[in-house]
């Protein structure tokens, strides 16, 4: 076993004396860094929001009409009409005479509508963190 080991070693030995080192071109460096920023250019995502900033602008601004039509409006006795329900059962009572809401309906979609506004909210946090968009 001993001598086998010697031969190998002997033999390691000789071609390391006979190899050279091998040294990369003048312009290695700079090959490197261009491929890497090509490759980097082709990564980038650029952020584009699914809801544009003039759609949120006109929904808060129908949104702003409603509550203030709510608030100012008068109805047959000449009182201002500041509550929600009454709204809900004169005026939706027009539009859709054949449907009937409870209130009970009226929450429930107002709680969903709110918990997805939350939900968004949330997501929206969660995937600007894992992409640092």
């Amino acid at each position: 076993m001993k001598e086998s080991d010697e031969y190998y070693e002997n033999l390691v030995d000789k071609v390391m004396a006979e190899s050279t080192l091998q040294k990369p071109s003048a312009d290695f460096t700079s090959k490197i860094m261009s491929q890497i920023l090509i490759a980097e250019k082709t990564k980038v995502i650029k952020y584009k929001p699914l809801i544009s900033k003039t759609t949120w602008i006109a929904v808060f601004g129908c949104l702003i009409a409603v509550v203030g039509y709510v608030i100012f409006s008068q109805n047959q006795t000449g009182q201002y009409n500041i509550s929600v329900s009454d709204l809900y059962y004169a005026k939706i009572d027009d539009f859709f005479p054949v449907f009937f809401f409870s209130k009970n309906t009226g929450y429930a979609v107002l709680i969903v509508v709110l918990m997805m506004l939350v939900q968004i909210s949330l997501l929206k946090n969660y995937y600007d963190k894992k992409y640092k968009f």
